[in-house]
């Protein structure tokens, strides 16, 4: 079976990005990251996934001001040329339209840095730990045309820890993604995931062993 053609969008360093790329490079992996697409020419993930060998390509976003249609057509543009089926957003940081949403629809996956539907859009680590949350982490879903919305894939779960900072708990969170996300966006690309009723169900998935309690009884 031909692995799924896959580009990755970025906007900044792309840290998770390069937890895909690693993945990726084994033959075994079912997506080939064959784009990595930026909104932004000085997004230093593009050279990051240039020195990987992988094409890239920047479509700015500054050059559509009030136009997001139009930027989105000029993304798309460059997606059908590298015949691309499966997007994974990857600090992408551009709200998509409906539009966009829909044509992708089940082929479009981003993560995010809380338990959604907790703490959903930006500086969900200080909000977090301003909540008094004992437990944190990230979520691999689906997107949909909400903001951090969509049939969730995957979670990680972390502890908030006594005089955790947002850089510590940070941290401790993005190192699931860096596990999470690759494992997730594998089984889309292997065809194992299917969405009933609004929630995305895993084929062959294992169940979970034990509980993360915080703090331990």
């Amino acid at each position: 079976m031909p692995r799924a053609r896959t580009a990755i969008l970025i906007s900044g360093r792309g840290s998770n990005m390069a937890a895909l790329l690693a993945a990726a490079a084994d033959p075994a992996y079912p997506a080939e990251i064959a784009l990595v697409l930026a909104n932004r020419a000085d997004a230093a993930g593009l050279a990051r996934a240039a020195a990987a060998g992988i094409p890239t390509a920047v479509v700015e976003s500054r050059h559509f001001p009030g136009d997001r249609p139009g930027f989105e057509a000029a993304m798309e543009t460059a997606l059908a040329r590298h015949g691309i089926r499966l997007i994974a957003l990857a600090g992408f940081m551009r709200v998509l339209t409906a539009g966009f949403v829909g044509r992708w629809e089940g082929r479009l996956v981003n993560i995010h840095p809380s338990l959604l539907p907790a703490f959903p859009g930006l500086e969900t680590h200080e909000r977090a730990l301003a909540a008094g949350v004992r437990l944190h982490g990230c979520t691999v879903h689906l997107v949909s045309a909400g903001v951090d919305e969509g049939p969730i894939l995957a979670q990680a779960a972390v502890p908030v820890l006594p005089g955790d900072t947002p850089a510590t708990l940070a941290a401790r969170v993005l190192a699931e993604e860096h596990r999470l996300y690759p494992a997730a966006l594998g089984w889309l690309a292997a065809g194992r995931v299917h969405v009933a009723a609004g929630r995305a169900l895993v084929d062959g998935a294992a169940a979970p062993d034990g509980a993360l309690r915080n703090p331990q009884p």
